[in-house]
């Protein structure tokens, strides 16, 4: 019988990706790996192609596709390898994530208060989210070249609402894990959405939920939506971080 695969928690603080803090001799090509792995994971997140299909497409059959067409996109784009923000907000926009419930995502984020939060909170705290992820991770596009990415024989019952699909992202060095977590959609596209990913054992919702409830406990839903605003204006001056 098919098993699900088991989620093993990891110990230890979660690097985040925009952690600049100084590093060892041998962290920063650690560091840059982790990054630019995460950014082809986030853009899988938020630029999914629109795809029809006449039956409902495997999760793991969607993820090869996707991400092999991620690296062609980028390959074949000049402007996105130079990690060109507005470049890179429209193909997220032109693309309308399609294959992501981001929704979800942003409400498992967010915790408790999402459910207090209005509509309008709802959709802007959602844009800024995006946001954040489009320029935390645009720049390491650039180091987007020979990768490649092997997909995992998939362990899951043919019923299985949600799945775990695991890859490997190959290039030079030794292969980083990037896994992503699917929920089944009957006749909604390819059949499945993704709503979260693990970049090295770290999983992007469970990155972000410390440091929205930090916010949240401090001024509620707006005090989190100023906040991942600023953080975006700070991140689109010319002397901040994309």
């Amino acid at each position: 019988t098919a098993r699900r695969n088991c989620i093993h928690k990891t110990h230890g603080r979660a690097v985040r990706p925009e952690d600049t803090r100084p590093m060892t001799s041998q962290a920063p090509r650690r560091h840059f790996v982790r990054l630019t792995v995460s950014a082809l994971g986030a853009l899988t997140l938020l630029a999914a192609a629109p795809w029809a299909h006449a039956a409902e497409e495997s999760p793991d059959a969607m993820i090869q596709r996707l991400s092999d067409d991620l690296l062609q996109t980028i390959r074949a784009d000049k402007t996105l390898q130079t990690g060109d923000v507005d470049r890179v907000m429209a193909v997220v926009d032109s693309k309308v994530m399609p294959n992501v419930n981001f929704t979800r995502m942003t409400a498992s984020a967010t915790g408790p208060s999402w459910r207090k939060a209005t509509p309008d909170q709802r959709q802007r705290l959602q844009q800024e989210f995006k946001n954040l992820l489009v320029r935390t991770y645009a720049g390491a596009l650039k180091q987007v070249s020979d990768q490649s990415v092997e997909v995992k024989p998939l362990r899951a019952a043919p019923n299985d609402k949600e799945v775990i699909v695991r890859t490997l992202v190959k290039s030079k060095g030794d292969p980083v894990q990037l896994d992503y977590r699917l929920e089944r959609t009957p006749g909604q596209g390819s059949g499945w959405k993704i709503y979260d990913l693990n970049v090295l054992g770290v999983w992007l919702v469970d990155n972000y939920r410390p440091q929205f409830s930090q916010q949240l406990n401090a001024g509620g839903v707006d005090a989190l939506i100023n906040s991942l605003a600023e953080r975006n204006r700070s991140n689109a001056s010319p002397s901040g971080k994309s």
